[in-house]
């Protein structure tokens, strides 16, 4: 008997063993899974961020296309406006008088274009001699000392600016005073 019980206890301590051995494996096994399953849904968190990010940049992309996707055709328009206020400006009293309809057409073509700018978002920067020169609007084309001014004062306009909403399409070319403090 005593040879029975040392044998159910070998048996017992086996399986004690091999249930250990079990028990070690699971959790071994266990420990691995939960690796896995965090690194799955750190790479889960981050696809989603990805994906959140894209939509956003996207949605940006598509905005700025909208507002400033004319601003090439814009830019290449200026030149017509130029050249409609060079032709009013040039026209004379005796051109005037000698054809009022062309005047008034071309009046009309200038307020068309500006009518059309403005639609889209196209804004002209007036500076008037005067203002303070801004450089974010500006541009100087000369300086020179002029009496009765402070440097930096706006003392003649050669060409209007130009905006597309909030961006600067081109700058208002004007001369700035150079004129020292006294």
């Amino acid at each position: 008997m005593s040879e029975k019980k040392d044998e159910m206890a070998a048996d017992q301590a086996g399986v004690d063993e091999n249930f250990e051995d079990l028990m070690q494996e699971s959790a071994d096994e266990l420990d691995l899974l939960r690796a896995e399953r965090d690194e799955l849904k750190d790479r889960l968190m981050r696809t989603f961020a990805e994906a959140e990010n894209a939509r956003k940049r996207a949605e940006r992309d598509r905005r700025e296309a909208e507002q400033y996707g004319g601003s090439k055709l814009a830019r290449d328009m200026l030149p017509v406006f130029d050249a409609l206020k060079k032709a009013l400006d040039a026209a004379g009293e005796e051109v005037r008088a000698a054809a009022p309809a062309l005047i008034s057409g071309v009046e009309l073509t200038q307020r068309e274009l500006l009518n059309v700018f403005a639609r889209h978002g196209v804004v002209a920067i007036q500076p008037q001699v005067g203002d303070k020169f801004d450089p974010q609007s500006h541009e100087a084309m000369f300086e020179a000392p002029v009496p009765g001014t402070v440097a930096g004062d706006i003392i003649q306009v050669m060409d209007e600016g130009f905006m597309l909403h909030d961006r600067l399409l081109r700058p208002a070319k004007v001369g700035v005073s150079s004129m020292p403090k006294a």
